[in-house]
């Protein structure tokens, strides 16, 4: 049996039958061996079908929440402009409220919904919800103009595929939806049971129903009365930024005795990510509340209010401590990071700032990337300027003119909403460097960048992200290196476990000739986040202290590594090519210029030269190897 969602919606056999064969026939069959798992973007469906008796099958139990519009198609066929602004404010009622309830959209064509939530709480809270928001909205539009939902919410096994989840699970909320009243919501008995007295809402019975492609009848309930906020565990809405709880480390040691250096290992990390301004950190009062008990990290989540949760373990064996550490998605229980580290309790408080700050250092760019991602998730029309700023990054770092022309826009809609947001004026000020330098040397790009970065030093003066590309455009672009030095100095004060201040700084001070300071904050950075995206940044800055200091085989290996993080990113390719000209790699140093080239046509040596931040001595040195290396002048 086959199950798929077409367009957001559950087809039927026949309808599935014929997709699955027009999709077999533009794509192919891989044969009985494989799984029969395709996906088919042009044609517009996924569909799961047989898997190999011996491979393993992902599942999970999830609560499903189906929605359509009760009279789409009528509504559609007498009023469609009218009919499309109405659903647009109807689906902003409901991304917002399946976000607040923790929810995830995986279906979504027409007038349909289809999310999924770790709880039958969560989801049905978010249904009432939904139709009480949509209800009061319909209250105050003429008859003509209302809309009205059907939701049906199913608690079943689910097969988990990518970022899509399919099987009877999600039939069942889909049968159910077509059970539901106008402006109201049928739930399975299994959502029932689950309820309990959690929430205070009636239900009615509607016996066991038989519906479509279900084999085996369905028990199935009408909510009734109204959700007000449960006594057990308030939900807690999720603050405009990314949140996250740090949860008391279990000792294993079987000795009590180490649980103060557990205790004071978690003081320690909380105080370290408070100091990451954009994100929002639970009090130790609050998250030491659940100190040695079990607990489910998703109603921690609930609890606190927060989208991730940290937990982890302290294990001593004689002078030797092994300390673990996890990072969870509190929405879905599901692992993002897990790493362990290993040290003497000969320095106790060493130990403990030495792992507080690696596990910061690494928790900044992971959260950034999974914050990304899911600002990428939203609708366009439900995004505020957090995540026009998210949406805007990936382009941003890329520091190639194509990439800053398509984050552009999405920051200067970020400032249009919030003019003082420090760290969208540093990421224009970074783009607009970007144009600068590497897209037609525009005078007006300079003046743009520079204003940009005053401005976000001004308005970010406590935030080390806006202080650090702020920094970084002043040093390059106008060599005022007494301002970008104080500018990182106070980023790194501020957050010492930040890689991006770090990283940034190493450049500038490289090329002004500080190479021993530039290399040892480039170390620092890289031991700090070694999986970060952003981790191309202080190879550069290790090539640079390298180069000027003649160790040329360290700065090729450096800038090798810059390349392979960032492979789009065309300095990287210079300064590996200039350290292999001096090392006469002739062969190599030819094949980075080709891929330099490739990726900046227009590089010019004496456009380099004429903006290049560095002193006359170090730049003659640069200029000479360009020249042997063969680029044009």
């Amino acid at each position: 049996m086959l199950d798929a969602v077409w367009k957001g919606r559950i087809v039927s056999e026949s309808t599935l039958s014929s997709r699955i064969n027009a999709a077999r026939n533009a794509i192919g069959d891989s044969g009985e061996e494989q799984r029969l798992i395709r996906t088919a973007y042009g044609r517009g469906f996924r569909f799961v079908g047989a898997v190999h008796e011996q491979e393993a099958t992902i599942r999970k139990l999830a609560a499903i929440f189906a929605a359509d519009v009760e009279g789409y198609s009528r509504l559609m066929g007498d009023d469609e402009l009218g009919t499309l602004r109405r659903l647009t404010t109807c689906r902003a009622i409901l991304d917002e409220r399946i976000e607040t309830y923790r929810g995830r959209i995986f279906g979504s064509a027409g007038d349909s919904v289809v999310a999924d939530f770790s709880s039958a709480v969560d989801a049905l809270g978010c249904a009432v919800a939904v139709q009480e928001a949509i209800a009061k909205d319909n209250a105050a539009r003429p008859a003509n103009e209302q809309m009205r939902f059907r939701i049906g919410v199913h608690l079943g096994d689910v097969i988990v595929q990518g970022e899509n989840l399919f099987g009877d699970g999600i039939n069942i909320a889909a049968r159910l939806e077509a059970l539901a009243e106008p402006g109201g919501i049928c739930v399975s008995a299994a959502v029932r049971d689950q309820i309990g007295t959690r929430l205070p809402i009636a239900f009615a019975d509607l016996g066991e129903q038989q519906v479509k492609n279900i084999a085996q009848p369905i028990r199935a309930y009408h909510v009734r009365g109204e959700l007000s906020t449960p006594t057990e565990t308030p939900l807690l809405p999720l603050p405009n930024k990314p949140s996250i709880a740090v949860l008391p480390f279990d000792n294993l040691s079987g000795d009590p005795e180490q649980e103060y250096f557990a205790d004071g290992m978690v003081e320690e990390i909380i105080t370290t990510l408070s100091r990451i301004r954009w994100l929002f950190v639970i009090a130790r009062n609050s998250s030491f509340t659940y100190k040695s008990k079990a607990v489910d990290v998703r109603q921690v989540g609930r609890e606190l209010g927060v989208r991730y949760v940290l937990e982890g373990s302290v294990r001593k064996a004689d002078s030797r401590v092994r300390i673990t550490a996890q990072l969870v998605d509190a929405t879905i229980g599901a692992h993002l990071w897990a790493e362990r580290f290993n040290g003497s309790l000969e320095n106790v408080f060493d130990l403990q700032d030495n792992v507080a700050l690696s596990v910061a250092g690494v928790i900044e760019p992971t959260l950034r990337r999974f914050e990304i991602e899911r600002a990428q998730r939203k609708r366009p029309d439900s995004l505020d300027a957090y995540d026009l700023y998210l949406r805007a990054l990936p382009h941003a770092y890329t520091a190639m003119p194509g990439a800053a022309e398509k984050a552009l826009p999405l920051l200067e809609r970020a400032v249009a909403i919030e003019p003082d947001y420090a760290a969208a004026h540093a990421f224009i000020a970074f783009c607009r460097h970007t144009r600068y330098l590497r897209g037609g040397m525009d005078e007006d790009e300079r003046r743009a960048a520079l204003r940009h970065a005053r401005i976000a030093i001004a308005a970010g003066s406590d935030d080390p992200t806006a202080l650090s590309w702020a920094a970084f455009v002043i040093g390059i672009l106008e060599r005022d290196y007494e301002t970008a030095f104080d500018a990182f100095d106070r980023a790194v004060a501020q957050s010492p476990s930040s890689a991006l201040a770090l990283g940034s700084s190493s450049i500038i001070r490289g090329l002004a000739g500080d190479g021993d300071t530039a290399a040892d904050q480039a170390q620092q950075a890289i031991r700090l986040s070694p999986y970060d995206p952003l981790i191309f940044r202080p190879y550069i800055g290790l090539a640079a202290a390298h180069f000027f200091a003649g160790r040329y085989e360290e700065a090729a290996i450096a800038a090798g590594r810059a390349v392979q993080a960032s492979p789009g990113f065309s300095i990287a390719y210079m300064w590996r090519a200039i350290a292999l000209a001096n090392l006469d790699r002739n062969e190599e140093m030819r094949a980075s210029v080709g891929r330099l080239l490739e990726v900046q046509p227009d590089f010019r040596i004496s456009q380099f030269v004429a903006t290049a931040p560095t002193a006359p001595e170090r730049l003659a040195i640069m200029a000479d190897a360009l020249r042997r290396a063969g680029l044009p002048e």
